[in-house]
């Protein structure tokens, strides 16, 4: 079970800035990665579409 995890790269990210008064697409960039509330943690695997989403929103969010 634990060579699953090491084989596929993930990336957590934290929202840290809230995206109230922010585009609705950047809105709606938040959910997609699965940001709810503020210092919200989510994980996800490191592929090019989530980067792309985390450089597009990348004043709200954290990578820790």
């Amino acid at each position: 079970m634990g060579t699953i995890m090491t084989t596929q790269n993930t990336v957590k990210v934290q929202l840290v800035r809230s995206p109230i008064g922010t585009k609705q697409s950047h809105r709606d960039t938040v959910r997609g990665l699965g940001l709810r509330k503020l210092n919200s943690v989510s994980e996800l695997q490191d592929t090019p579409a989530v980067r792309g989403m985390i450089n597009k929103i990348a004043y709200l969010v954290k990578v820790l």
